[in-house]
């Protein structure tokens, strides 16, 4: 198949490319950073001040700390009914689970899409994030898939989601290399399923409990062509990069060129170790080639850099969400 992009420059690739030299490069010794916890605060929030740029790279545990979970409280008010009946324990699982019809499937999806897309997180550490980048020069590239930054305000040119979009449909023809919007279908189906708005127009549960776990087989989602379609998320390569993916990869390449030999803080929040050659491994690698530069690593538990960049990294062990309300 032709590469309709090839004349651009693809920063996922290069990321990918840098990880895996990083990989090759770095041992097994680790530091948890020098200095006390608040003197490692305190250095990152001048950092924030002072770097000519900062790229961000987000993994699941920002979202985790933002409160969409994907188990407990929120996986038991919404999918209490799949979970009794079919023993699924939580939200990702149940994306893989061989649903007997393709009405349930979809009835899954809608709710799987719904409240880990369309609705706002319940804690506010997107939109404090977004103000401690004020006035900054900054770049987003995140694995995540649920359009968080977009709905707490960050401008839509400096975001790079390179896993897909909870958001997007695309055909199960691999020749098909488009995505299609699916907000008008998700709402549709919640409403199908008896979903009911609350005050601030948020589906929920009605009073009675009563909901479906089957869509009618007319609300089933197509591709305009009428192909069937499946989600835009990354499992193998059949994962359709479309134009909007290729213009943010080209500008996260092209951020990091213009940026490459500047005061540059490699802010990493809540990336575990699933894919750590998009984000991680290559943050290591430029800060490392990078006097100037600082790598930052906010986690909960995995809060670490290699021993050859310490003197360059602050590392923050906690819940992020906690963390960054204490830089506020």
């Amino acid at each position: 198949m032709k590469n309709l992009y090839a004349d651009r420059p693809n920063g996922y690739l290069e990321s990918i490319q840098k990880g895996l030299a990083a990989v090759r490069t770095y041992d097994l010794r680790v530091s948890r950073g020098i200095g006390s916890r608040d003197e490692q605060i305190a250095r990152l929030k001048n950092e924030l001040k002072t770097a000519d740029a900062i790229v961000v790279g987000a993994g699941a545990g920002l979202s985790t700390a933002a409160g969409l979970t994907y188990s407990g409280e929120r996986f038991e008010r919404y999918f209490f009914d799949f979970a009794r009946k079919y023993q699924i324990k939580d939200i990702y699982s149940g994306g893989f689970y061989p649903f007997p019809d393709e009405e349930t499937l979809w009835a899954w999806w809608a709710r799987h899409i719904y409240y880990n897309r369309y609705i706002d997180a319940p804690k506010p550490v997107y939109p404090q994030l977004l103000k401690l980048l004020d006035g900054k020069d900054y770049f987003v590239i995140t694995t995540n898939v649920d359009h968080q930054f977009q709905r707490a305000g960050f401008d839509k040119k400096r975001l790079f989601y390179t896993q897909g979009d909870y958001g997007l449909f695309q055909s199960v023809d691999p020749k098909v290399r488009e995505t299609f919007d699916n907000e008008a279908w998700t709402m549709q189906a919640m409403a199908a399923q008896g979903f009911v708005r609350d005050d601030n127009g948020i589906f929920q549960v009605p009073d009675s409990g009563t909901i479906s776990m089957r869509l009618q087989k007319e609300l089933i989602p197509t591709a305009p062509n009428g192909d069937p379609v499946t989600m835009n998320l990354r499992s193998d390569d059949t994962f359709v990069e479309d134009e909007g993916w290729h213009r943010a990869s080209a500008a996260y390449s092209d951020f990091l060129r213009r940026h490459k030999n500047l005061h540059v803080l490699y802010l990493e929040i809540g990336v575990g170790m699933n894919t750590p050659v998009i984000i991680k491994y290559p943050f290591w690698q430029m800060t490392a080639a990078n006097e100037k530069a600082v790598y930052a690593c906010l986690n909960y538990g995995e809060a670490y850099c290699p021993k050859q960049i310490e003197k360059q990294a602050i590392c923050l062990d906690g819940d992020v969400g906690e963390i960054i309300d204490a830089m506020m």
